[in-house]
């Protein structure tokens, strides 16, 4: 898929070697449908080949005024994606594992620069895809997968007891409280919150550090490529076990009802199953 036919996502290339991704459906407060997964899997793709490229930075439109609200899912996703790549969607990999597996492979440098809500998806992207993670002080973060009585994705399942501890990545899992910026931080999920202004300019700057003259490429990309590969093999299987997850809970009476109270705008009552 070339790069300027993509519909969902910016990719803007600079000549200083830092590649910026843009989250572009403000509409839609950035909401990741299967084309911009696919969309995301192609940048990554493309990065990954293009020898000019030195590190890439992720981020959302500021006319969204969101980084990214979740998962989005309408009647016509099928028809968002042109004809010739709808065999490359699979719904049923809800857990995301190709771009997932696409991202951990990818051994140059990742930023994400958050600015603005980051809802489900929204927060477990970065969490996987990113080298740092920078956000803006009106950012604010929560886990709805269990509001919608749903797994957790982008193999959070594993990433996020290994950053938190089992007890608070349990709690954020179980009860999906909206966190503030300050609550993220103090998390140690990210690495630094600035003004939503000075945001971009400081994702850019620390990127540049990373690019020769000032930072040393090939050691970057083999201490990534090290620190990766242990957990490849596990990062996988969790993501096979999201997606089995994944195929029990969409079947639920639980996530009927998590949809039919999300329409009429009431606290759903789940019954277990």
């Amino acid at each position: 898929m070339d790069t300027t036919k993509f519909n969902d996502v910016l990719y803007e290339k600079q000549d200083n070697g830092i590649l910026t991704i843009t989250l572009n459906r403000p509409e839609r407060k950035n909401a990741l449908s299967p084309l911009t997964l696919l969309e995301l899997w192609y940048a990554v793709d493309h990065a990954e080949k293009d020898k000019e490229v030195h590190v890439m930075i992720i981020t959302g439109s500021e006319e969204a005024n969101a980084f990214c609200s979740g998962g989005y899912f309408s009647e016509n996703l099928q028809k968002e994606v042109p004809a010739e790549y709808r065999n490359e969607i699979n719904l049923m990999d809800m857990a995301s594992k190709k771009l997932c597996l696409k991202f951990w492979d990818f051994e140059k440098p990742v930023i994400t620069a958050m600015n603005g809500l980051a809802v489900g998806g929204g927060f477990t992207l970065p969490l996987v895809c990113s080298d740092l993670i920078y956000i803006s002080k009106d950012t604010w973060a929560a886990l709805y997968f269990i509001k919608r009585a749903v797994m957790m994705d982008f193999a959070t399942s594993y990433l996020l007891p290994l950053v938190l501890g089992f007890q608070k990545a349990k709690e954020l899992f179980y009860f999906g409280e909206k966190l503030t910026s300050q609550e993220i931080y103090d998390l140690g999920v990210v690495n630094k919150v600035l003004e939503r202004d000075k945001l971009m300019d400081y994702s850019k700057r620390q990127a540049l550090r990373l690019i020769p003259p000032k930072g040393p490429s090939l050691s970057i990309k083999l201490m990534k490529r090290t620190i990766h590969h242990y957990f490849r093999e596990i990062v996988e299987q969790q993501l096979n076990l999201e997606n089995k997850g994944w195929k029990k809970t969409l079947i639920s009476k639980d996530f009927k009802e998590s949809l039919k109270a999300l329409k009429e705008k009431r606290d759903p009552e789940f019954i277990g199953k």
